[in-house]
C-alpha cells in the first residue's frame, strides 16, 4: 500500500473517528449531563407528583361536573369504555369510546421482540392523544369524555360526544388499505361557546416508545422525535442527548415518534402552528422502553363547525419505497416527504442510496435470495463497478514500485536533512518524466469512500434485514453475540459481536498484506513515514471494534466480505502484473518525453513542481537574510 493509499485510508479513519467523536459528549457535557440527570430525576419526580395532583384535580373536576347538571358535556362525562377496532391486512388499530382517540396500534407481518407475535407499536398504557378546546366558560377535554360509536365497520367509525345544548364533538375515522389512518375533528353546534377570535385548538400527544429490537443502545441511536417544517426539510431531536424540550419556530406538516424500524406520524392538513413543543426523555436500559416522547401542538379549528380539522396518521414500518407508495394515498395534496423517516445518510450518501442501493437491493431481493446472499451480491457488484478505480490505484503503486531502484540511484546524493527538498523535487521530476503520478491512487480511494459510507447508513436502516438469519447469525439487523454478560463495560457494552471481531481481524490482515506488498516502493523519507504510519493502520481496527460492536451484524458482515474481496483483488492484481513489462512501458514513456524536451509538465505534477520551486526560493531568501 503506497503513501497515497495510506493517506486515503487515514482520511477515512479520521472521518469515522471524527464522526464518532462528534457524537460523543465532551467532559463538560458529561458533567452537565450528570447534573442534568439529577435535575431530570427531580423534575421527573416532581412531574409524577404533579401528574397525580392534576389527575386528582381532573377527577374532582369531572366529579364536580357530573354533579353540575349545567356542564356543557354533563351527559358525556360518564359512560362505558369500549374498544373499537379498525383493521386491514397490514395494521390493527384500536380506538376507545373513552376519549374517542387511538389507544393501540398493531403492525402485522413483523415479529414482536417478546413473543414473536405481531409488533405492538403502542397501547393504552404508553400512548395518549388528547384534543383540547378553550371555551368561554369551560374547557372541553376529549380524554374526559365518553363517545358514542356509529357507522362502525372494519375500516370506519364515527365517535360522537353529545353536548347538553344539542351540539356535539365528532371524530370521523376511516382506515386506508395500507398504513394510513384518516380522521377529522369537528365541533358541531357549539359556535356560541367560543370567543369570536378563537381559531386554534390544542393537541397533546405522548408515547413511551417500546424497545422492539435486541440491541438497546443501537436501536436507541435511531429513535427520535422527527418532524417536517412546512415548505422546508425534515429534522429531528438529537437522538443521543439527555432530556430535550425544544420549541419549533416554524409551522410543521407532521410530527413522528420514530424508532429504528417503525414510526407513528401525525399529519395535519392545515399544518401545526409555530412554537410547538417537542420532548424526548431517554429511558434506562433494561426498562423495555427507549424514550418518553411528547408533542404539544396547535392547529386550525373552526368554532362554527363548518370546516372540520383534518388529520392523517402513518403507522407502519420505516420502509423507504413502501412509505413513498403510501404517501400517494394522502388526500392533503402536500409533498409530505415521509420517506425521510428512513435515514439514508448525508446528501451525497443519501443520493447514492436513493438512486442506486435501494434499486439494486430490491432487484436482488426479488430473486428470492436470502438477505445474507443479497449482501454478498451487492458487495460483488460494488467491487465490479469500482474495479477500474482500484486497478488504477494499484497500477499507480506498481509503477512507483518498479521505479524505486532508479529513484534510489538518482536521489542518493541528497541524504543530508537540508537536501530533502531537492530530493523530493528530483523525485517529482523523475515521476513526471516516466509519466507517473504519485497521487494517482488517492482519488480513486476517495471516490470509493461515499459508497462505503452509503452502506454504513443503508444496512442498519434496511427493515428487510430484520429477523433475517444467515449462517450463524440469528438476526442481521442487530449484533450477533458469541458471549454476553450482565455488566456494561465502557466502550464495549455487555457482549462481543462475532461479525465485528471478524471484520476487525480481516482489517488487520488486509492492512498487513497490502503494506507488505507495497513497502518496497517507498523511497527515502517515504519509507520512514511508512514505518511511522504502520501503528495507525493496526490501530484502526481496534477503533472500529469499539465503534461497531453494537452495530448490526449485517453491516459488519458486509464490511468483512468487502475486505475479503478487496484482498482477493489485490492478490490477483499482484500476481498478474509483470514488473518487467511495466518497467519497459515506463522506459518507453521516459524516452518519449526525453525526445520531446519542449513538452511541459501539466496537471497535478506541474502544480507540485511549482510549489516546490516556490518553497525552495523562500528557503533561499531566509538563508540570505540570516547571513
Amino acid at each position: 500500500m503506497n503513501k497515497d493509499t495510506i493517506i486515503g485510508f487515514v482520511l477515512i479513519a479520521l472521518v469515522l473517528i471524527g464522526f464518532s467523536w462528534y457524537n460523543q459528549p465532551s467532559a463538560e457535557e458529561i458533567e452537565a449531563a450528570r447534573k442534568q440527570d439529577s435535575i431530570a430525576a427531580a423534575i421527573k419526580e416532581n412531574a409524577a407528583k404533579q401528574q397525580k395532583l392534576n389527575e386528582a384535580a381532573q377527577k374532582a373536576q369531572a366529579e364536580a361536573a357530573k354533579a353540575d347538571s349545567s356542564a356543557l358535556f354533563f351527559s358525556a362525562l360518564s359512560g362505558n369504555s369500549q374498544p373499537i377496532v379498525l383493521k386491514n391486512s397490514k395494521v390493527e388499530l384500536t380506538l376507545n369510546t373513552k376519549g374517542g382517540t387511538l389507544t393501540k396500534a398493531i403492525i402485522k407481518g413483523f415479529e414482536n421482540l417478546e413473543d414473536g407475535m405481531d409488533v405492538t407499536l403502542f397501547d393504552e398504557k404508553t400512548q395518549q392523544m388528547n384534543f383540547m378546546l378553550a371555551g368561554k366558560s369551560e374547557n372541553i377535554i376529549t380524554k374526559d369524555l365518553y363517545f358514542t360509536p356509529s357507522n362502525v365497520s372494519d375500516s370506519t367509525v364515527t365517535m360522537t360526544a353529545q353536548a347538553n345544548n344539542g351540539g356535539s364533538i365528532v371524530f370521523n375515522y376511516w382506515l386506508g388499505q395500507d398504513y394510513l389512518l384518516h380522521f377529522t375533528f369537528q365541533a358541531i353546534g357549539l359556535n356560541g361557546m367560543f370567543a369570536p377570535n378563537y381559531q386554534q385548538m390544542d393537541i397533546e400527544w405522548n408515547d413511551l416508545v417500546r424497545q422492539q429490537e435486541k440491541g438497546f443502545t443501537f436501536e436507541n441511536r435511531y429513535t427520535s422525535v422527527t418532524y417536517k417544517e412546512t415548505n422546508s426539510g425534515t429534522d429531528e431531536l438529537n437522538e443521543t442527548s439527555e432530556t430535550i424540550d425544544e420549541a419549533i419556530e416554524g409551522q410543521m406538516d407532521w410530527v413522528a415518534f420514530k424508532n429504528q424500524f417503525f414510526s407513528a406520524a401525525l399529519i395535519s392538513k392545515d399544518n401545526f402552528a409555530a412554537n410547538a413543543l417537542l420532548t424526548s426523555i431517554p429511558q434506562e436500559k433494561g426498562s423495555g422502553y427507549l424514550k418518553q416522547m411528547g408533542a404539544k401542538l396547535k392547529t386550525a379549528f373552526d368554532p362554527n363547525g363548518v370546516k372540520p380539522s383534518e388529520f392523517e396518521m402513518y403507522i407502519g414500518p420505516n420502509d423507504f419505497r413502501l412509505i413513498k407508495d403510501v404517501e400517494q394515498q394522502s388526500t392533503f395534496g402536500k409533498d409530505l416527504d415521509l420517506e425521510q423517516l428512513v435515514n439514508l445518510g448525508w446528501w451525497l450518501v443519501r443520493w447514492i442510496n436513493r438512486w442506486f442501493t435501494i434499486y439494486v437491493f430490491d432487484w436482488l431481493t426479488s430473486w428470492g435470495f436470502s438477505m445474507g446472499i443479497v449482501l454478498i451480491l451487492i458487495t460483488l457488484l460494488l467491487k465490479v463497478l469500482t474495479f477500474p478505480m482500484v486497478k488504477k490505484s494499484y497500477m499507480s503503486s506498481a509503477k512507483m514500485r518498479v521505479l524505486k531502484p532508479k529513484l534510489d540511484e538518482a536521489t542518493k546524493q541528497y541524504d543530508k536533512p537540508e537536501d530533502q527538498m531537492k530530493k523530493q523535487q528530483e523525485m517529482m521530476n523523475l515521476y513526471a518524466k516516466y509519466g507517473v503520478s504519485p497521487l494517482g491512487g488517492c482519488l480513486p480511494m476517495l471516490i470509493q469512500f461515499p459508497i462505503w459510507m452509503a452502506m454504513f447508513f443503508f444496512v442498519p436502516n434496511a427493515i428487510q434485514l430484520r429477523r433475517e438469519s444467515f449462517l450463524w447469525i440469528d438476526d442481521l439487523s442487530t449484533y450477533d453475540p458469541i458471549i454476553e454478560w450482565g455488566t456494561n463495560i465502557w466502550g464495549i457494552g455487555d457482549h462481543l459481536s462475532l461479525t465485528c471481531i471478524l471484520f476487525c481481524v480481516a482489517n488487520v490482515l488486509y492492512s498487513y498484506m497490502t503494506m507488505r506488498q507495497q513497502k518496497d516502493q517507498m523511497v527515502g523519507a517515504q519509507a520512514e513515514q511508512m514505518k511511522m504510519m504502520q501503528w495507525m493502520m493496526y490501530l484502526m481496527p481496534l477503533m472500529f471494534f469499539f465503534m461497531f460492536n453494537d452495530y448490526s451484524s449485517g453491516l459488519n458482515f458486509y464490511y468483512f466480505i468487502s475486505l475479503f474481496f478487496s484482498a482477493a483483488i489485490m492478490w490477483t492484481l499482484r500476481k498478474t502484473t509483470n514488473d518487467e513489462k511495466l518497467l519497459a512501458i515506463l522506459e518507453a514513456k521516459y524516452k518519449e518525453n526525453k525526445n520531446n524536451p519542449n513538452k511541459k509538465t501539466s496537471g497535478l505534477a506541474a502544480r507540485l513542481e511549482a510549489m516546490q520551486k516556490q518553497a525552495e526560493e523562500m528557503q533561499k531568501q531566509r538563508m540570505n537574510q540570516k547571513r
